[in-house]
């Protein structure tokens, strides 16, 4: 069975991205992609779907140990998790090394006292689970192949196959180092070059440090900031600059259920704001990359604008169903692809808007098309802004005149603006300027609550959303407006949990909701940080630095945050570690700081 969503740490190369629990078992990682089939499913359903052990051994009978201590080795992206057994003490390092040639995971064995029994323990299973590759000795090397994959595996250790599984049992002492690795090729290419655990250690080591040292935070939560930024730094595929929202699929929003989604795509909402904690933070060539992502993605039809594209831009992302798969804790559908892809979003011209000023505020080389992609944006939303849509929480129910959305296309509109204001631009700018209070006003007429003093989800509707708290971050209204300060409360009184943390808006559980899915989910974190920035703005920075504290303290011990935390349970659930998680909690953490608003 699969540890907690909170048991895992992340290892990746910026190419993909795998899973490791706290007993040495890696369960999830997918080649040479992110967004490829898993050669390890086991997250997703039991050990015969896919998984590599390795850790001190254990009697066959018994539950595998779980490591007494774990970290990054420093600012970095290795991990490192000690046993302590009965005779001795071990280490095992972990990481993928950013990639010149084959992908590789890459494992360390490391005796630390006395002499410890080990076992390696390698299931691959391709398609996610449902293939069983053909195992078989090339040249002394134990490859894998099924159809147009094969998997190398390299170690000094004794292996010897049972039930179709790779086995190695040795003994570690101090001292002693044994290094395995699985590298991935086209099964019809040459093998990939035999791998040099040592050196790729250490290059892996200085790529980190040397990344690290370009973060210009060094405010009193800088762990917590370059933690999430090395973790966004993984989530971005480095040869086209896209980032995905999450390495995994279908970790459920609610366990045992059915919100379980697939998030190894890039939104075009999550990298924006993505690319704003970049710019904030020092990492203007990442912003640069993912500027660069988007142009050539939205290139040639930007009215059509997806929410969604693949990694390097494409635009097919059919969902699918793997019904052999049973789910992590029995959370069916496993889903592949995401419907999502063609909804419409009207939000996320803004978010996309916004970032492209952002670029241009902060002094990122000009790009001319940049500037014209951001003018045809706008003509669409001309026609377009009072339609409804299926809004940020990409319900599938009826589409809704959601407030956030009509929000975010003032957005788009305010900053182009501004962007013809600064003579890099050519508009009509009067009668930009007409629609820009034009969809102001229709905003404040028919999606504010005068009675309750506040804004609601949508037009007509009486049910609160979380996405109302960024009014004033976005600048619609001014923090101290009598109008965000109630939408503020209200949010607090209707969506908050019993432990202070927000909903993204109010499900129904077993009855269909606005989303038009049945079930709960637990507090959506970003919510939780917005709540934060909120707060601090309105003044109430003592409550927003301890609201901040709370949530740093829902992170895993490597610092990772998942999507949601559920309340009831007690953990963190959704798709793992989640991209949109870790950018609002920098941002909140350059707020605070700003403020003042820290203790000590």
């Amino acid at each position: 069975m699969a540890g907690r969503i909170e048991d895992y740490a992340l290892i990746g190369d910026m190419q993909t991205a795998a899973l490791v629990c706290r007993d040495g078992t890696v369960d999830w990682l997918c080649l040479p992609r992110f967004d490829s089939h898993a050669i390890f499913a086991g997250l997703l359903g039991t050990e015969e779907h896919g998984f590599w052990r390795l850790g001190p051994a254990h009697a066959a009978d018994s539950q595998p140990p779980t490591a007494a201590r774990r970290t990054y080795r420093g600012d970095s992206l290795i991990l490192e998790s000690e046993w302590d057994t009965p005779r001795g003490t071990v280490r095992v390092t972990d990481f993928m090394p950013p990639r010149d040639g084959a992908p590789q995971l890459i494992r360390i064995v490391e005796g630390v006292t006395g002499r410890v029994p080990m076992r390696s323990v390698l299931r691959m299973r391709f398609s996610y689970g449902r293939v069983v590759p053909w195992v078989h000795k090339h040249d002394g090397r134990t490859v894998a192949v099924a159809g147009p994959d094969s998997v190398w595996f390299d170690t000094e250790a004794e292996t010897y196959g049972k039930a179709l599984t790779t086995y190695a049992d040795f003994t570690v002492a101090p001292g002693d180092r044994i290094a395995f690795t699985i590298s991935w090729e086209p099964s019809h290419k040459q093998p990939p070059a035999l791998p040099e655990p040592e050196q790729s250690l250490q290059a892996t080591e200085e790529f980190w440090r040397d990344w690290v040292e370009h973060c210009t935070y060094h405010g009193p939560y800088r762990e917590a900031v370059v933690r999430s930024l090395i973790t966004l730094k993984a989530l971005t595929y480095a040869p086209t600059g896209g980032i995905v929202a999450a390495p995994t699929t279908s970790l459920p929003e609610d366990i045992g259920g059915v919100r379980n989604w697939d998030y190894r795509y890039t939104w075009l909402r999550d990298a924006a704001i993505t690319l704003s904690s970049l710019l904030r933070t020092g990492y203007r060539e990442e912003a640069r990359a993912w500027r660069e992502w988007l142009l050539r993605a939205v290139a040639g039809d930007p009215e059509n604008l997806q929410i969604m594209y693949g990694i390097a831009g494409e635009r097919e992302l059919g969902e699918a169903e793997l019904d052999w798969l049973p789910g992590y804790e029995n959370s069916a559908p496993v889903r592949v692809g995401n419907g999502a892809a063609h909804q419409l979003q009207l939000d996320v011209y803004g978010e996309v808007t916004e970032a492209l000023h952002l670029a241009h505020m902060t002094g990122l080389a000009r790009n001319d098309y940049a500037s014209l992609l951001q003018l045809k944006l706008i003509r669409y939303l001309e026609d377009h802004w009072d339609e409804p849509d299926e809004g940020i929480w990409e319900v599938r129910g009826p589409r809704r005149h959601f407030v956030h959305s009509k929000v975010m296309a003032w957005v788009a509109v305010d900053r182009t603006i501004k962007l013809i204001e600064s003579g890099d631009a050519d508009g009509p700018l009067e009668r930009w300027k007409e629609l820009r209070d034009d969809i102001h006003r229709d905003v404040c007429e028919k999606g504010y609550d005068k009675e309750r003093n506040t804004f609601t989800q949508s037009y007509g509707s009486q049910e609160l959303d979380a996405s109302l708290l960024l009014i004033p971050q976005m600048g619609f209204l001014p923090p101290d407006d009598k109008r965000v300060i109630g939408t503020i409360e209200a949010i607090q009184r209707e969506l908050s949990t019993s432990d202070g943390f927000i909903l993204r808006y109010p499900t129904s559980g077993g009855e269909e909701g606005v989303d038009g899915l049945p079930g709960d989910e637990g507090a959506f974190l970003a919510c939780s940080f917005w709540m934060a920035d909120d707060l601090a703005m309105i003044g109430r920075v003592d409550e927003a630095r301890k609201l901040f504290e709370k949530l740093l303290a829902l992170r895993n011990d490597l610092g990772l945050l998942a999507e949601e935390w559920d309340p009831r349970l007690k953990r963190q659930v959704g798709n793992f570690p989640q991209a949109f998680s870790h950018v609002p909690l920098i941002d909140t953490a350059l707020r605070l700081t700003a403020s003042g608003a820290y203790g000590g």
